[in-house]
């Protein structure tokens, strides 16, 4: 992501595109929540939405009384966080600016980013977390996780930028690598799920799903296009690759269902375009339509594969965040350093292109230092919660489903017949107490 220069003034255009974009990119944390609501078991799609909403929530207070300043305030030293200056937002008025657009639209754009990356590592831990733990584990992880990351790359003064030297468009390290590290993090400190490699656990909507992938690939484009920070070549060019990476993530996924299971999916077709979107979001605006194409099949490709490794290595992932997100966050971010070029990035070329070696290694050290990073603090944060208060619901919960236990709620009528007399019971009580208190 690129921080426009400084100018004289405000950029009508720039400033209606990137209201625009805000929007977009808001729009996937729902679009998520039933992209997610729809992989799950028809007892916990309530709370699963629920972990995704709460997140859009929880995440925007955090941002507006500390966030924004950590991750965009001035360096404080050495590139590794911003400065206390705008605590709460203080001294930003509606006539200031970062670059050539309102400095609170840039913070509303950011902010969008942080929430839906909050969000994506709660399909990592579905089926099995505390609904007020996920709570607390979002504010906290979004200061000390998020924050740092997103001024190591996103910030002109974070030291992954500024230092090392590694392109990062629109999020593949802050993220992509940040959530599939995250999420993988808690699914080991939670554990499997009851029942894991023993009982079917498919989504219980198929629909659902594509639904929500379809208004995930549409929230893209302001995910990406907004990432040039106007209205201009740059959103065009990263917009147009976007669209090819999703396509050709979709169709290397179907290639290899057909090919190893003799079916090709609408699971596999919705997971296939995430992954070409998700490995083209750092490298959107370094490559050209050639490099976007062949990025997005690669990740289809390695991520149809990757998915199966929880089952090897006995994680359970519930849906997809490492096999997904942080696999193919990796690929598009490792492979800026073959495909970059200089009439995309201003000057970087990548090592198929004449660069050499030395931004393939650059992007390798960003992957792994912001890896390590985010899955070590967030093993701690989850640890600390899980003595405290209790991460991981309780047995009895989880069988009966979050929905009921923890919501009171179905999502279908059939839901409650179909966990016994005395489930059905608690909801027609609650129903009743709020009758009575209206």
């Amino acid at each position: 992501m690129f921080l426009a220069a400084p100018t004289p003034g405000l950029d009508t255009g720039d400033t209606a595109w990137l209201l625009a974009c805000t929007a977009l990119v808001l729009m996937m944390t729902p679009a998520l929540a039933l992209f997610y609501g729809g992989m799950v078991r028809t007892k916990s799609v309530l709370n699963m939405i629920m972990m995704s909403f709460v997140s859009i929530a929880v995440v925007t207070v955090v941002w507006l009384l500390a966030g924004y300043t950590l991750a965009f305030g001035d360096d404080a030293g050495a590139g590794l966080i911003g400065n206390l200056d705008h605590l709460g937002m203080a001294g930003i008025t509606p006539t200031s600016l970062t670059g050539h657009v309102p400095t609170l639209l840039f913070a509303a754009f950011q902010l969008t980013f942080a929430i839906i990356t909050a969000a994506l590592i709660s399909g990592a831990i579905a089926d099995r977390a505390r609904f007020g733990a996920w709570v607390v584990f979002t504010a906290v992880w979004t200061l000390l996780v998020y924050v740092p990351v997103a001024h190591w790359v996103f910030a002109p003064g974070g030291w992954i930028a500024a230092k090392l030297g590694a392109l990062d468009f629109a999020g593949g390290t802050v993220v992509e690598v940040n959530c599939g590290a995250s999420g993988l993090a808690l699914a080991l400190l939670l554990g499997p799920r009851i029942g894991f490699k023993k009982e079917a656990m498919r989504p219980h909507s198929l629909p659902l799903v594509l639904l929500g992938a379809g208004l995930l690939w549409f929230g893209w484009f302001g995910f990406n296009g907004g990432s040039a920070m106007g209205a201009n070549g740059l959103a065009a060019a990263a917009l147009f690759n976007t669209q090819v990476a999703g396509c050709t993530g979709l169709l290397g996924w179907l290639l290899v269902e057909k090919r190893r299971d003799g079916h090709a999916t609408t699971l596999g077709a919705a997971s296939g375009a995430v992954a070409g979107l998700v490995a083209i979001t750092p490298s959107c605006g370094s490559v050209d339509l050639l490099g976007a194409l062949v990025i997005g099949l690669a990740a289809g490709v390695v991520c149809s594969y990757a998915v199966s490794w929880k089952f090897r290595f006995g994680f359970d992932d519930s849906l997809d965040v490492v096999g997904v997100h942080f696999v193919a966050g990796v690929i598009g971010t490792v492979l800026i350093g073959l495909f970059a070029t200089a009439a995309m990035t201003g000057g970087v070329t990548g090592l198929l292109h004449g660069g050499g070696v030395g931004q393939l290694g650059k992007q390798l050290v960003a992957v792994v230092v912001v890896a390590l990073y985010a899955f070590a603090v967030t093993y701690g944060i989850g640890w600390v919660i899980e003595r405290t208060m209790g991460f991981r619901a309780s047995a009895e919960h989880e069988l009966t489903g979050l929905d009921l236990a923890v919501h009171a709620e179905t999502a279908y009528d059939h839901g409650v017949l179909g966990h016994g007399t005395a489930a059905h019971a608690s909801v027609l009580a609650h129903s009743s107490d709020k009758a009575a208190a209206v």
